[in-house]
């Protein structure tokens, strides 16, 4: 089901690498809603590389669903076309790997495992991670919160080490919807992005998470890995309706591969819903049931009663994994040094900074096994 409308560019408002937000006037399109109507001004996003650069007076065609129904990380109407202006044909090239399949606007890529790719041969029998730390998280917001640990850790050792963005097609499906990942490529903190799956348009283009991580290590020659789905999580309340269990199999795909697999755990001190207060039943479910290969839990050390409550549910997970208490005394200045601003589910650090602090925790530990520091060894 979708909602189509028709619209007039107003004016541009921000943009960055691969994104462009407009302010759109609707001429209508379908039945008249009360929620889109005709006149109406809405806040929309395009993709320059699928529909073409924009200008204001341009007439474009909009998916207004999800922000009809308020669905959606930053509620946007999306720009399918513009229907009178079509983009300049792109130039010949490799790549026949096609993602976002059989949908209008899927498109073709250059994957980093396929045969035109200059990397096939050097890619085509690799099948070891040797060691790559892989921090995998259930929601995207917790990428930043993780290079930032793995940042203050190195700094702690006077060095640097590169991070890659390996992104799963749980959430977003173009790597540009995230101002997140703009913002870490643009400040340096991120040496490459690899979209896998059916996502796209990052640094490097994989078929696979597996791929993708081989990539992410033979290729940008990153010294940690973090692996999270797109924004845009999706759940249903129940125990295994949501997208954050790919989370597990990720953890399972790291381990399969040689690597070091690092479980970043999803933790809140504000969330009213119980299922999520402390540890959240996402990570309980993705580590505790789907996660068949023992990982490295990172424990966060937080205070009061919600440390107390993350230590008694992180233990239930102690059985399969090794668990890794680590301090977060420090990692609030990490934070918030982030050259992204820092968010999860509507909040912020200041709002609730469990997460991000279990966040920053399990990339302490990466560098940790990174640089040899023996007090990363689990405990």
């Amino acid at each position: 089901m979708m909602t189509w409308r028709h619209g007039v560019v107003r004016s541009l408002g921000r943009s960055w690498s691969g994104a462009q937000e407009l302010t759109v006037q609707l001429l209508g399109g379908g039945a008249a809603s009360s929620a889109a109507a005709a006149g109406d001004e809405v806040r929309a996003l395009a993709y320059p590389d699928l529909v073409g650069m924009l200008s204001p007076g341009d007439r474009v065609l909009l998916n207004t669903t999800a922000q009809q129904r308020g669905l959606g990380t930053g509620g946007y109407a999306l720009v399918v076309a513009q229907p009178d202006t079509l983009p300049v044909d792109p130039p010949p090239g490799p790549g026949h790997i096609v993602k976002a399949r059989y949908t209008p606007q899927q498109t073709m890529v250059l994957g980093v495992d396929e045969q035109e790719s200059p990397y096939h041969e050097l890619l085509r029998e690799a099948d070891d991670l040797a060691g790559l730390p892989v921090v995998v998280a259930d929601l995207h917001s917790a990428l930043p919160a993780v290079v930032a640990g793995v940042r203050a850790e190195a700094a702690t050792w006077g060095r640097q080490l590169s991070v890659a963005y390996v992104m799963t097609d749980g959430g977003a499906l173009p790597a540009a919807f995230s101002r997140a990942v703009a913002g870490l490529r643009q400040s340096g903190w991120l040496t490459a992005t690899v979209t896998t799956g059916q996502c796209y348009g990052g640094d490097l283009e994989s078929v696979t998470v597996h791929s993708g991580l081989l990539a992410a290590h033979l290729v940008a020659r990153a010294d940690v890995v973090v692996l999270a789905q797109g924004p845009g999580n999706a759940g249903t309340g129940t125990r295994w309706g949501f997208s954050g269990v790919a989370a597990g199999e990720a953890l399972n795909a790291a381990a399969v591969l040689g690597g070091r697999p690092v479980a970043s755990l999803r933790v809140s001190g504000t969330d009213r819903r119980e299922r999520h207060y402390g540890v959240s039943h996402h990570s309980l479910t993705a580590i505790g049931r789907v996660a068949l290969a023992p990982a490295d839990v990172v424990v966060p050390e937080l205070d009061g009663d919600l440390g107390a409550r993350v230590r008694v549910q992180a233990a239930a997970l102690g059985d399969r994994h090794r668990l890794v208490h680590l301090p977060t005394s420090g990692l609030q200045a990490a934070l918030e040094a982030s050259p992204v601003p820092l968010s999860t589910m509507g909040r912020s650090l200041a709002d609730d900074p469990a997460p991000f602090l279990a966040a920053a925790a399990a990339g302490v530990h990466a560098a940790r096994l990174v640089l040899g520091d023996q007090r990363g060894q689990p405990a």
